[in-house]
């Protein structure tokens, strides 16, 4: 019993400090996201989607959609190709943990 509590406090500590490297992982490979997404996924272009604060299943599922061909734009489908499934996860916790602006649409 005592040896089952070590494992999952290891595994829990194990994961906490994942998450964490996972996100400043992402933030070191967003460099190249943030000139059309704005520095922290938040942009001024319209053109382009905020990706500040949205859901990080939501992230991964885009991205991967974008590397299989599955979800069509010649620019993010070139920029998803090259990426790992693991840099999907540290881009997906980098820009769901980022704030999110709460802009109202004008009518």
């Amino acid at each position: 019993m005592r040896n089952l509590v070590i494992i999952c406090f290891t595994l829990l500590v194990s994961n906490i400090a994942i998450a964490d490297s996972s996100y400043d992982r992402g933030k070191e490979k967003s460099v190249t996201c943030s000139a059309c997404h704005g520095t922290d996924g938040n942009n001024d272009n319209k053109m382009y989607p905020r990706l500040a604060g949205q859901y990080k299943n939501y992230l991964i599922h885009a991205l991967n959609s974008y590397k299989s061909g599955e979800r069509k734009n010649a620019i993010m489908s070139g920029f998803a190709a090259g990426l790992s499934s693991q840099d999907i996860v540290d881009l997906s916790t980098y820009y769901s943990k980022q704030k999110g602006l709460n802009i109202i649409p004008k009518n």
